[in-house]
């Protein structure tokens, strides 16, 4: 691999340090490994994201850009001014850029010789939220990923086989990354009246895939006196989020976003931690609470089970007015068997260790820089013909 320091540019998420979902803690991460092995990163962020507004972030450079605060059109407006700027103003060697609806973007760089890595995701067009059009266009956007980019990444091998089967394209897959450290800290929880070891966590944006709705319903039915953490928010969609709320279960706190150190106590400290998202590839929340030393429950979608491959409890939604049962039952079951807890955050533990380790994410992304730089790096040797 070339030691020539690269100028690397991050695209297509809202920003660093990480406040809202997976694509931020996902440049974060890469970002600040990318940056302390020598190479320039400009990381690009939405001016109606976070506090935050230094200059830099852990020696990355961080370009702030106004955008258009609607969930249809946010992503993709924030994206194009940020490949105009990283074309005309910033010249980065390489550009990674996230999420499969900023594909039809993608083709610009690549006209001033700036290859484009995109990070797809998952399915995006499955999501509940989007309505009938959007999904069109992000179906349409997957298609084209065969063409725009320069080269594609998925953080699964279940999204990467959709990738090879349906689009005809031969996808790089290379997932999340996650820490692993469990450390108890009775102070950080005591702001939200939470006790160590005394708690079920759930993590996710309130939208319908991700089954907020259905974690409430099913640990209404649960005899247990810990408390249901529910950390999220839905800022595009304020109707489901008042159903999500709507319980009468003084049990269930709703602690809205958290991040930072606060967010790692929570993660590290849950008795168990509740995972029901039903579409996506690698879940960042996911690969961090069994990083941080959970026993999770899981949704078994074959995206899930690829992600905790055996080392989490799985359970099933079901149909109808039944649909949350599958879940309750699991609760009650490791509620009711805490030498299960034990098992299963020793084998959380082992299996990120083994699998999910952001530094080799980062080798993995600067081997795939590597191969899309190769004909600008690699010099032309000439045979003399006296030779």
């Amino acid at each position: 691999m070339s030691t020539m320091p690269l100028h690397i540019a991050l695209l297509g998420h809202r920003g660093i340090p990480g406040n809202y979902g997976g694509f931020e803690t996902f440049a974060e991460e890469l970002a600040v490994r990318l940056v302390k092995q020598g190479n320039r990163v400009d990381v690009y962020c939405r001016t109606n994201s976070g506090a935050y507004r230094k200059p830099t972030y852990k020696g990355a450079t961080l370009v702030y850009l106004s955008t258009i605060s609607n969930k249809y059109i946010d992503t993709l407006y924030h994206t194009f001014k940020s490949v105009l700027h990283a074309v005309f103003i910033g010249r980065p060697d390489v550009i990674i850029m996230v999420n499969v609806g900023n594909t039809i973007i993608s083709w610009i760089p690549r006209l001033f010789g700036i290859p484009v890595i995109l990070n797809v995701d998952g399915l995006e067009w499955e999501r509940k939220k989007w309505n009938g059009l959007a999904r069109i266009y992000l179906r349409m956007s997957a298609a084209l990923t065969r063409f725009l980019p320069t080269a594609v990444v998925t953080d699964a091998k279940v999204i990467q086989d959709y990738y090879q089967e349906r689009v005809g394209l031969e996808t790089t897959m290379i997932p999340y990354g996650a820490l692993v450290t469990r450390k108890r800290n009775s102070s950080a929880l005591s702001k939200y009246g939470l006790k160590p070891n005394n708690y079920y966590l759930y993590v996710a944006r309130f939208e319908p895939e991700n089954n907020p709705h259905l974690v409430v319903k099913a640990f209404e039915k649960v005899d247990t006196d810990k408390p249901l953490v529910m950390v999220g928010d839905a800022p595009y969609a304020a109707v489901y989020g008042k159903q999500v709320r709507d319980t009468d279960d003084t049990r269930i706190k709703f602690l809205g976003f958290v991040f930072g150190k606060e967010y790692k106590a929570l993660q590290q400290n849950a008795y168990a931690y509740i995972q029901a998202t039903e579409v996506g590839g690698t879940h960042p929340a996911l690969i961090e609470a069994m990083g941080f030393g959970n026993c999770v429950l899981v949704n078994a979608t074959p995206e899930n089970m690829e992600t905790t491959n055996g080392a989490a409890v799985p359970f099933w939604f079901y149909r109808g007015a039944r649909a949350a049962e599958g879940l309750s039952r699991k609760i009650q079951h490791i509620e009711n068997n805490p030498a299960i807890v034990k098992e299963f955050r020793a084998k959380a533990m082992a299996h990120i260790r083994a699998t999910y380790r952001w530094d080799i994410v980062t080798q993995q992304y600067l081997g795939l820089i590597e191969q899309v730089l190769l004909p600008r790096i690699t010099p032309v040797v000439v045979e003399s013909p006296h030779a």
